[in-house]
């Protein structure tokens, strides 16, 4: 591959679990051999005081990040934040981040098509504990935070079987409707242009004749990472062959994957999609992540290599050839006028 004339800095801001998680000295060496050093930036420090960086890492939040973003684009045009601020925001929140999905210009083909569940968000126990306020939905229901932030509160789910449930969850909560999809979940990871779809093991289909009987409600953390003390029923895991599990056609995923990227306005992101048992055409987005535990995607270290290098060499071939000749078309116009 043809190699830039300089080395490149990318500095990453990340909390430390996700620091220990996604810096391996794999991808820091990968990336050293194709001219990119990964610097960690000091928190503890403002931003404006280091690099200078080609790039910007980061998975942080809050107001004074955000303004310390700002002023070292200032500092530095050049610069290429991953991701903006205002765009991860929209991810915060299980409602907008949804919508996303149901904006998408993107023509179904001839055999499968895509869209979310039925979902309704619930602000208070009032409206909880009031069906006909959420009459569209029916159970099992899936009940979520409304708010996304990466905290582990955040991750708290419910499987809710019937109205016993609904007495033990706290509003604000997303509650949206659970379909049966064959125990098996597929989460696209996409990372640029980049698209990688993995399936990994969800929760068992629930038969509606056993609402009632299944108590009120099985609490977790994540669809895809249910821990052994969490499943429902291990005989179901036993008896069913993820290998055998057909995957969604690539071509349809990564049509939607890059739909998402241009509506989101994020480079680095993954989202969970589940089959429709009822409808084996039918796939479901049940949630977006922004830049999620990359690591366990297969060869991670090469795909974000390469990202790295598209994105910083097209950014330095903008700099040393349309920077020159946008200048030299701005100095004519002065001169004819």
């Amino acid at each position: 591959m043809e190699e830039l004339s300089r080395r490149f800095s990318i500095g990453y801001a990340l909390a430390p679990k996700k620091q220990q998680s996604f810096i391996q000295l794999s991808l820091v060496n990968l990336a050293k051999e194709r001219g990119i050093n990964l610097i960690r930036i000091d928190t503890d420090k403002p931003l404006i005081e280091q690099g200078p960086f080609d790039c910007v890492l980061h998975k942080l939040y809050g107001d004074d990040w955000k303004r310390q973003l700002a002023d070292y684009k200032v500092k530095i045009p050049n610069v290429v934040i991953l991701d903006s601020p205002d765009a991860i925001e929209r991810l915060h929140n299980r409602i907008s981040m949804l919508q996303a999905v149901s904006e998408l210009k993107i023509a179904d083909n001839e055999s499968d098509t895509f869209g979310i569940p039925k979902q309704m968000v619930i602000y208070d126990a009032e409206t909880l504990c009031d069906p006909p306020s959420w009459e569209g939905l029916k159970f099992p229901m899936i009940a979520k935070p409304l708010v996304a932030d990466g905290s582990a509160k955040s991750h708290k789910m419910s499987l809710v079987y019937n109205h016993k449930g609904l007495t033990n969850l706290k509003p604000p909560i997303v509650l949206q409707e659970f379909v049966n999809h064959g125990g098996v979940i597929f989460k696209v990871y996409v990372v640029g242009e980049h698209v990688k779809c993995v399936k990994r093991k969800s929760l068992p289909d629930v038969a509606e004749d056993k609402l009632e009987s299944l108590g009120g409600l099985l609490t977790f953390s994540q669809v895809s990472n249910l821990g052994c003390n969490e499943r429902t029923d291990e005989k179901y895991y036993k008896k069913m062959q993820l290998d055998d599990c057909e995957m969604p056609p690539q071509g349809f995923i990564t049509n939607i994957a890059r739909g998402l990227r241009e509506a989101l306005k994020l480079n680095l992101f993954n989202f969970d999609v589940i089959r429709d048992s009822r409808i084996g055409n039918r796939y479901l987005v049940i949630d977006i992540n922004y830049f999620p535990g990359y690591a366990k995607m297969p060869s991670y270290e090469a795909v974000f290599t390469d990202f790295f290098w598209d994105l910083i060499s097209k950014k330095e071939e903008e700099i040393t050839v349309i920077g020159p000749a946008l200048k030299k078309l701005a100095v004519n116009e002065d001169k004819g006028n």
